[in-house]
């Protein structure tokens, strides 16, 4: 019997040759926005993973909305130079699909790297500036506050995702996907623990959704319809009378009636409050809840790292996909192992086709150059 997580299957009108989705990651890389050398190495290596999909990490679309000096942007000519140049070195030597996510930090922003502590760095800090949210709540209580965005901050915001989104189709991108989880700007709408506001984007469930269906809408509208767009969210803030898998429901259902191509469930991210009881496929629950309620598909993430697990995820029909993120890190090879495991095929570059260990005959799809 075939592996589930080895059929293709299709993202819109996207063929992935497998269930694999490597996630976005980011890698706090960047110059002034720019990609460099070590994302031509970094997503090179990946994308030579014989999974199905390749998702360049959380993008600002705004020099604001990063979360940290050193991350990568799509909001200028120099950062739109810098990724293509790096998309074109991974597509000389791989076909895989790359999607990008478009991200804005909101208050969630202006932070050093994680390996200097990840602390929020304050507007008069050399690498710091002011950040801006739906209010003006601060995500730690001695954090500089964000201001809260008006009417034309908030136009700012969505002409800045349309326009990213339009760059990525300059790219050559395959797929845009919309950051709407981990406590970023447009999680930071849906939530009620961040949204504060008591004008028509905030208060009631119907009014929190708006800037970011909003957002979805403009992208929709400037991307080609050969072109999927999906969304990233977290099902649940995991903390006291905040954001939940109910609305996160609602807010799919909104979703799929525009024509949204993929919905992939997260969790956690936006208040210091969460607790989280963390252990394999802990979110799986949240993505089977709102693949119940969506024709979309729903890709599952959260420490489903074992082969078997994975599969066992879409036998039982919790979703469509399974993503993966730092096991990819560790073990770049993941896709490979789990062909071998399940009997499956894998495509794989010429120069690697030697390493095929002899009592896994026919893993590599020799097919696919034929």
């Amino acid at each position: 019997m075939r592996s589930h997580l080895f059929t293709p299957a299709q993202v819109g009108p996207l063929t992935l040759a497998n269930r694999i989705v490597i996630a976005p990651m980011c890698q706090y890389s960047a110059d002034n926005g720019c990609m460099t050398d070590w994302h031509t190495m970094h997503l090179g290596q990946l994308a030579v993973s014989g999974a199905g999909l390749l998702t360049i990490e959380a993008t600002a679309v705004k020099p604001e909305g990063r979360i940290t000096y050193a991350d990568v942007g799509l909001y200028s000519d120099e950062c739109e130079r810098a990724m293509h140049g790096v998309v074109e070195s991974v597509r000389r030597w791989s076909d895989m699909p790359i999607a990008i996510q478009l991200a804005h930090a909101g208050r969630k922003a202006s932070t050093d790297v994680p390996w200097k502590g990840g602390a929020q760095l304050p507007p008069p800090h050399a690498h710091g500036w002011q950040t801006e949210a739906p209010s003006s709540l601060a995500f730690h209580e001695n954090d500089h506050p964000p201001i809260a965005l008006d009417r034309d901050g908030l136009k700012v915001v969505r002409d800045a995702f349309v326009a990213a989104a339009r760059r990525a189709v300059n790219i050559g991108l395959d797929a845009i996907q919309l950051h709407g989880a981990h406590g970023y700007l447009l999680h930071q709408f849906l939530s009620p623990l961040s949204n504060r506001r008591h004008d028509e984007y905030g208060g009631s469930l119907e009014n929190r959704m708006r800037f970011p269906l909003e957002v979805f809408d403009a992208v929709r509208d400037a991307v080609p319809s050969e072109k999927p767009v999906s969304i990233r969210v977290s099902g649940t803030d995991w903390a006291p009378n905040g954001w939940d898998i109910e609305q996160t429901v609602e807010f799919a259902r909104a979703l799929d009636a525009r024509g949204c191509n993929a919905i992939h469930v997260s969790s956690g991210g936006l208040s210091p409050a969460q607790k989280i009881a963390v252990g394999p496929g802990y979110q799986v629950p949240l993505a089977r809840a709102v693949k119940a309620a969506v024709k979309m598909p729903v890709i599952a993430v959260g420490l489903i790292n074992d082969f078997e697990h994975a599969e066992s995820v879409l036998v039982a029909g919790d979703a469509d996909f399974i993503a993966l993120a730092r096991a990819m890190l560790y073990n770049p090879r993941w896709p490979w192992h789990a062909a071998a495991h399940f009997g499956a095929r894998v495509k794989a570059p010429d120069q690697y086709l030697r390493s095929q260990p002899a009592r896994f005959r026919g893993l590599f799809d020799l097919r696919a150059d034929d």
